[in-house]
């Protein structure tokens, strides 16, 4: 027991003297040396007091859309990581082809006694209206990322999508672009919305009408596909770049530019959003805003450990703010 508190001491930089006063319920310990020292426990492995236990199982669900998108496999793969650092079982839930969906996967961590869920790319708004009530009437802890839909009142982790925007804008501007397309997912989807914030704010900025930059705005789906296919509108619209909310995009508007005989960059300049894997080895490599997904992972697995905890989250979003990675697919603006 003595070298267990001496351990648990260091690693949460307290006193022996704290951590027994935590394992014995003290009340005299300030909440946020508790939850160093209850994490310090998690992390090295060894049992909470029965008063920070919650009851529930150390099972904590992953909810995806799908793994096709990059990033999604991505973010899993960094929460995995940190939950199992913290002694919790991570249960991966994605959509099959064979109808397995977010609902069925709510209900079945429900009765499980799940520890908690997070929602990537998703919201419990897309597992039902009864499975959301019961995750709600039954606390269980919740972290969206990326969530697609306006999520009032939920513990949120976003990446700042207005900022990447104009992020990407003024790298393309500054290389001569003046027309210049956004491609967005559909209609609804909240980060897309985001986007084209922040797209109108910088051409608002500069004093350039909506009835210029409008018609530059498409909404398409989130696939290699839907990219290609939205190319033919943006050429007639005069783009010479474009902005896309995903790599996915991205990489099919550089597919559906080369079916008609332009080269990327040199015709055309291509942004994507992201910065899935191997996305600097695509031919040509892609310029992208990255999303810092380690540290999105931590805050969202801080703020589930939070609520495990017992405490309330205030329900303002955290916003990140990506970095753009400039690399072989823009380039100036073709004469």
């Amino acid at each position: 027991m003595k070298n267990r508190i001496s351990q648990v001491a260091a690693f949460a930089d307290v006193s022996e003297v704290t951590v027994r006063r935590v394992l014995n319920g003290s009340p005299v310990v300030a909440p946020a040396t508790r939850d160093r020292v209850l994490r310090a426990l998690d992390v090295l492995g060894f049992d909470r007091p029965a008063s920070g236990r919650t009851g529930r199982a150390p099972l904590i669900g992953i909810v995806v859309p799908d793994l096709q998108n990059p990033v999604f496999p991505a973010f899993a793969e960094a929460l995995a990581g940190r939950l199992n650092k913290r002694g919790l079982v991570p249960v991966l839930c994605t959509r099959t082809a064979d109808g397995v969906s977010e609902a069925n996967y709510v209900e079945m961590l429900l009765s499980q006694n799940v520890g908690g869920i997070v929602f990537i790319g998703s919201s419990y708004a897309d597992a039902g209206e009864a499975q959301g009530k019961a995750l709600r009437d039954q606390n269980v802890p919740v972290v969206l990322i990326n969530a697609a839909d306006e999520m009032p009142g939920a513990v949120q982790v976003r990446a700042d999508d207005a900022r990447a925007v104009e992020q990407a804008l003024t790298h393309l501007t500054a290389l001569g672009h003046e027309r210049i397309g956004l491609l967005i997912g559909p209609v609804g989807h909240v980060p897309s919305a985001y986007k084209l914030s922040g797209f109108a704010s910088f051409w608002q900025v500069r004093d350039v009408p909506p009835e210029v930059w409008r018609p530059l705005v498409v909404p398409s789906l989130f696939s290699v596909a839907g990219g290609a296919g939205a190319v033919p509108g943006l050429l007639r619209a005069g783009a010479t770049a474009v902005v896309c909310a995903s790599d996915a995009l991205a990489l099919g508007v550089i597919r559906g530019a080369r079916r008609t005989g332009l080269d990327v960059p040199k015709d055309l300049s291509v942004v994507g959003f992201d910065d899935s894997a191997f996305m600097g080895a695509v031919d040509p490599p892609l310029t992208t805003a990255r999303q810092p997904v380690a540290a999105m992972a931590e805050a969202a697995v801080d703020a589930l450990m939070m609520q495990v905890r017992g405490h309330v989250m205030a329900d303002a979003p955290m916003y990140f703010e990506t970095e753009l990675i400039v690399r072989g697919s823009t380039a100036a603006r073709p004469r």
